[in-house]
């Protein structure tokens, strides 16, 4: 499922680049971070650190492993980014511009279902309320098998039922 935009004030590149100014020691924004943020915004899919440094070496980007993970935590910290902790690796997600959601995640093959009920964002909120909580935001990764890898096993065996 695909979600439409929020419309927001500063593109992903002016909004980091007013993160970076604004920090107890402001830090500039290099040539390699712009275009790490142009990249990752030009596409709306969820990736990890080594999946972002290949796909943009193929596309003749050039970034160091440490400069790609120190901007991405920038990155997070900024609001731009959200991060999902699916089992051992650390996936990453617009936040800007992208309205609250929730995902199914395949143990199997890694896919990111993304998907938003009405229905769950109210009974958080009542849950909430009832115990004197201010939620702000939540996460909800439900981990399972994907319809492919579902069709993909092996045919069952009577033993496969016990």
């Amino acid at each position: 499922m695909s979600f439409p935009t929020i419309p927001v004030n500063q593109s992903p590149e002016e909004k980091f680049r007013e993160y970076l100014s604004s920090r107890s020691k402001p830090q500039r924004f290099t040539e390699q971070q712009k275009e790490m943020v142009r990249f990752i915004f030009s596409q709306h899919e969820h990736f990890d650190a080594d999946q972002i440094l290949i796909d943009m070496k193929t596309a003749g980007l050039q970034i160091s492993r440490a400069t790609a993970y120190r901007t991405l935590a920038k990155l997070v910290d900024a609001g731009l980014l959200r991060r999902l902790q699916t089992g051992e690796k650390t996936r990453f997600e617009h936040d800007y511009g992208y309205p609250e959601h929730d995902h199914l995640h395949c143990t199997k093959c890694g896919k990111m279902i993304e998907f938003h009920i009405p229905e769950v964002d109210k009974t958080l909120g009542a849950m909430a309320r009832e115990h004197g909580f201010i939620a702000t935001r939540h996460n909800l990764i439900v981990h399972g098998i994907c319809a492919e890898c579902n069709q993909a096993k092996s045919p069952k065996r009577l033993l496969d039922f016990i």
